[in-house]
């Protein structure tokens, strides 16, 4: 997945999770899978872009 692709699915799963939670409240067991969902896209950007740009910046 190149980059853009996951920032444009990180950007829809926050929307959908701001709608959730509105709707359903930040602790409806909905609102929990999309945030959990959004920590996962999350944590991959930061595993492939983030920290690659970091320990090239250190060298």
């Amino acid at each position: 997945m190149i980059k853009q692709e996951l920032i444009a699915l990180i950007e829809k799963k926050r929307a959908e999770l701001i709608q959730v939670a509105v709707t359903n409240g930040l602790t409806s067991s909905i609102a929990i899978r999309y945030s959990q969902e959004l920590d996962h896209l999350l944590n991959e950007y930061n595993r492939k872009y983030i920290k690659k740009s970091h320990r090239v910046a250190s060298l």
